[in-house]
């Protein structure tokens, strides 16, 4: 019988991190495998049924994320029953290592994801990246990718600046340029703000015939944490994962942004910084008529008192 401290349903929450991999480590022991790779990196695996959720995370983003400090996968593994496989690391290091490189030839060699009707990869920025790169290893499989590089080799990308002390990494060798690892997948979907330059230049490079790119404007750059507030992203996973997905259910889905603070105060400051005070008076109106906005009340104030000036014209109530 499993024991309860080993249950994923217990959360680990609250511990210092050296304990927190101890036992995340043994709730995989307790319901699959686990492995070590290296210092930054390991794997746990959960085994449910024939499909197979494969995230890539970070030490520092599931602590930060989760209110359980349990793995984004774990929630597909309690509600939906199904496998998952996560990479671990600890920081950003995009999964460069020769461990993790060994790690998927020996389940290649093994025929683990020939065991799965259904595989998805899951990953953001870098763990984007390592999702789009490693997927080759399981073809046919579904890739949902939010904001991945498809590169950090400089003689390709030398325009991103983001991240100097990746630049003696290789990304030339194995599991290197992500958009050609992509060309052995099932469908790929890249979610991005196409008004965030440089992920946009990325995005670019991930044209195929078999991906998908989705557009998320005036998001931001942290589209993960976005789509969590908004709660999309558990969905948009569901959908992948039962073949769903597409470009009409997820902009289906993505009209949640329309009760998103954040992205309503970047539209209404986009707005603003194009000096279209009508738009964003239509804009407050429509929020303020939704939902319990006390920044869009004083912002629509402000706006009255620039048309009581004579500087424009208030749209009528209708609006």
């Amino acid at each position: 019988m499993q024991d309860a401290e080993n249950s994923l349903e217990t959360s680990l929450d609250g511990l210092s991190k050296a304990e927190w991999k101890q036992r995340l480590i043994a709730q995989a022991d307790a319901n699959g495998m686990s492995q070590l790779l290296g210092d930054r990196h390991f794997a746990t695996f959960i085994d449910q049924n024939s499909t197979l959720l494969v995230t890539f995370e970070t030490v520092q983003g599931i602590r930060a994320l989760s209110e359980t400090a349990q793995p984004f996968g774990f929630q597909m593994v309690e509600a939906q029953g199904w496998s998952h496989l996560c990479l671990i690391s600890d920081g950003d290091t995009w999964f460069r290592d020769h461990r993790v490189y060994g790690f998927f030839d020996q389940l290649v060699d093994d025929g683990f994801f020939e065991d799965f009707d259904r595989v998805i990869f899951y990953g953001a920025g870098p763990c984007g990246y390592a999702a789009a790169a490693f997927s080759v290893a399981a073809p046919g499989a579904t890739v949902v990718a939010i904001q991945p590089q498809a590169t950090l080799d400089p003689r390709m990308t030398e325009w991103d600046d983001r991240f100097p002390e990746m630049r003696r990494t290789s990304f030339t060798d194995r599991y290197g340029y992500a958009p050609d690892m992509l060309d052995a997948a099932g469908q790929a979907f890249i979610l991005y703000d196409p008004a965030q330059e440089l992920d946009a230049m990325h995005a670019t490079l991930f044209e195929r015939p078999n991906v998908t790119r989705l557009r998320m404007r005036h998001m931001g750059s942290a589209l993960q944490t976005s789509m969590l507030e908004m709660r999309i992203l558990y969905r948009t996973i569901v959908m992948a994962g039962k073949n769903r997905l597409n470009e009409r259910s997820f902009y289906q889905l993505y009209r949640a942004r329309r009760d998103n603070i954040a992205y309503l105060r970047g539209l209404a400051d986009l707005l603003e910084s194009r000096d279209r005070p009508y738009l964003t008076a239509v804009l407050c109106k429509n929020v303020i008529s939704r939902i319990n906005a006390r920044h869009f009340r004083r912002r629509l104030r402000g706006l009255q008192k620039r048309a009581d000036a004579g500087e424009f014209t208030m749209p009528p109530n209708g609006d």
